[in-house]
This record gives C-alpha cells, sequence and structure tokens, in this order.
C-alpha cells in the first residue's frame, strides 16, 4: 500500500485529502505542521508528500529543504499546494527539489491525478533504471555528471539518445514542463538539455568510428539523426573535424 503524506495546517482541507485518499486505497498520513510532517517522513518514508507551503511553525520550503538534506527521505516526490504560484514561488520550490504545484482550491479530482501521475512516473523510471544493463549504466556514468535533481532526465537520455528526442519529449518522460527542465538543468549543470543529448550521441559516435566499419551513414541513424549532413556538420563544430578525419586520425581499439 502507497503511503502518501500530507502535511496542511487547515484542518477540514486537510482531513478531506485524508478521507479521499484512504478512499483510494492510499495509507494516508496526516501532519498539522511542518515540525511534525518532517518527524513523520522520516519516521514513515513515505512514497509521496503533499505539503502546504504557508504554515505556522515551519514553513513548506523549509520541510522540503531539511528532508532533501537527508538520504533516507531526499528522493521522495514532493508536491506543494499553495493559494498562489508566482514566478519567485515556481523558482524557490524548483531550487529546492519541488516535483510539481498544486494552487488552492483544487478540485479532489486534480489532488489525486497529480499523485497518481507522479507515483507512475516513479515506478516508469525505476522499472526502467532496474531493466539498464551494467554496460550501459558505466556508459551514463562517465557522460553525465552526478546530479541527484536530474537522474531521471540523464536515465530517459541514456535509454533513448539513439532515437529522435527532444527538450519536450525528456521533460514530459520526467515530469516537468520544459522551461522548467530547462531553468533547472542550467542551474544544476550549467549546460542545456539539448547539449547533454547531444554529448551522448557524440560519445558513442566516437565510440562507433573508433570501434567499426559502419558507414558515416550508419553511425548517423545509430546515434539519433536523421540527417547525415547535419551530424557532420555538428561533429565539426564540437570537434574541429569531420567523422571520417576523426576516423582516420584515431587508432582502432581491438
Amino acid at each position: 500500500m502507497r503511503k502518501i503524506l500530507v502535511i496542511e495546517d487547515e484542518v477540514e482541507t486537510r482531513e478531506l485529502f485524508l478521507r479521499c485518499l484512504t478512499f483510494e486505497g492510499f495509507w494516508a498520513i496526516g501532519a498539522a505542521g511542518g515540525a511534525i510532517g518532517v518527524k513523520l517522513a522520516q519516521m514513515h518514508t513515505p512514497d509521496l508528500i503533499v505539503c502546504d507551503i504557508m504554515m505556522p511553525d515551519l514553513d513548506g520550503y523549509s520541510v522540503l529543504s531539511q528532508l532533501r538534506q537527508q538520504s533516507a527521505t531526499a528522493g521522495i516526490p514532493f508536491i506543494f499546494l499553495t493559494a498562489k504560484v508566482t514566478m519567485a514561488d515556481l523558482r524557490c520550490g524548483m531550487e529546492l527539489g519541488a516535483d510539481d504545484y498544486l494552487t488552492k482550491p483544487c478540485t479532489i479530482e486534480q489532488f489525486l491525478t497529480a499523485i497518481t501521475v507522479r507515483l507512475q512516473r516513479q515506478d516508469e523510471l525505476k522499472t526502467s533504471y532496474d531493466k539498464a544493463t551494467p554496460a550501459l549504466q558505466e556508459d551514463q556514468s562517465t557522460v553525465f555528471p552526478n546530479c541527484p535533481r536530474l537522474r531521471e532526465v540523464f536515465e530517459f537520455i541514456e535509454m533513448h539518445y539513439h532515437l529522435p528526442i527532444s527538450l519536450a519529449d525528456v521533460a514530459q518522460a520526467a515530469g516537468y514542463s520544459p522551461p522548467y527542465l530547462t531553468t533547472l538543468a542550467q542551474e544544476q549543470t550549467g549546460r542545456t538539455i539539448k547539449q547533454w543529448i547531444t554529448e551522448r550521441r557524440m560519445v558513442q559516435a566516437r565510440q562507433l568510428l573508433t570501434n567499426t566499419s559502419q558507414s558515416i551513414g550508419q553511425i548517423t541513424k545509430a546515434v539519433g539523426y536523421q540527417d547525415a549532413s547535419y551530424f557532420i556538420r555538428q561533429f565539426r563544430q564540437i570537434h574541429g573535424i569531420s567523422p571520417q578525419a576523426w576516423r582516420q586520425s584515431t587508432p582502432t581499439i581491438a
């Protein structure tokens, strides 16, 4: 049974959410404030947390900050409840690691949908990660930085870089909006999602150029490009030479 922790100081709102969660088959845990919410999260390690931002004892930002600093609770999906969402609110929550926002008042359907979507996304990513081969995981670790906030993003890129994926595809798979993910990637790594996709493709392209006799056209398709001329142009921009020149200048690894 999935455990959902609701941290909300408004009694009626909290009790309504808890009843709905219980009716839907969740193990619902309620906290009347931020401080007790942190303690309950540490005690029960819920599958997801829904937390109000404005609370008297400990606000939602402080709750999230404390939980993200502890390994046992750092990866728990976290949804903010707020009466309004300004750009400042969004940026603050994003920097701390919030997964989503719900604006109050919200319907029960919106509340449950947000929870269900995020849990499903967590399951999908875990399944994909478990199926990944050790070799794939080793390749990934040599390309992408160790960034917990973007782990889901990098896992998706690793498994799909050979397809014509875009920022929108990655954002949808990770459960973010494209603008949110763009800002997050820039803040965490100093690079864009497109640059990370390109970087992973180029790593594979260099390996194929060095260790196989595949044609440039075959390599183009194998690393996710549809147009060989575009692949060659991008390869030249990054490496300073064409793919063919790279192949000729690099000794084949047995």
